[in-house]
């Protein structure tokens, strides 16, 4: 992978991320570049440490899957892609707020609302399930034999900031632009997936 699809993967991983930002951002008292930076970067270490971990774990049997290894990676895009694609069309809440509204899109709306916290105890679980995914990114890693220290690197300063600046908007605008990140993240996946078949069976 060269450095422009690297950034695209790392695009598509990140709106996961940045989808829950936005929700926080509705909830989170008197947002500032201080509270953003926090968000950002419990989800962009997260998101750079679990490509880690799918890596170490599938490089122990990379080279023995070589045959299939671009097949083994466009179903692991594709399948994040379309689940991505998925989530972006149903009507969930914002996580830490409840809402008459489904989905909740009336930032100011306080009915049963609640105060987004910032905690480890709260910003871990949440980190934790937005990065899921990037082990199996990491899987893919092993199979495309990625340089993993840059990769990872661009993922988490790039969710970092994508994080940052989903706060912001979820903090001005409110939760109209969560889905249609989920989307466009899908459509990111997907695509590499595709890309990557494209490659392999061009060289063929």
């Amino acid at each position: 992978m060269n450095m422009i699809e690297l950034f695209l993967l790392a695009m598509g991983l990140s709106m996961d991320a940045f989808a829950v930002a936005i929700c926080l951002g509705l909830t989170i008292a008197k947002v500032n570049m201080k509270k953003a930076l926090i968000v950002g970067l419990y989800f962009g270490a997260f998101q750079a440490g679990m490509p880690v971990v799918g890596y170490i774990v599938a490089v122990q049997f990379a080279e023995h899957v070589t045959k299939y290894d671009h097949w083994v990676v466009f179903g692991l895009l594709s399948f994040l892609g379309a689940k991505m694609i998925w989530g972006s069309f149903k009507k969930e809440k914002c996580i830490d707020r409840t809402c008459a509204a489904t989905p909740c899109t009336d930032r100011k709306c306080r009915r049963n609302m609640q105060e987004a916290t910032l905690k480890p105890s709260k910003m871990i679980p949440l980190a934790l399930a937005t990065s899921i995914d990037a082990m199996a990114v990491g899987v893919s890693f092993a199979f495309l034999y990625v340089s993993i220290v840059p990769a990872v690197s661009l993922i988490g300063v790039t969710t970092l900031i994508i994080s940052v600046v989903g706060v912001k908007i979820g903090s001005t605008f409110g939760a109209r632009f969560k889905s249609k990140a989920e989307l466009l993240g899908g459509i990111i996946l997907v695509s590499m997936g595709l890309w990557v078949i494209f490659e392999h069976l061009s060289r063929s």
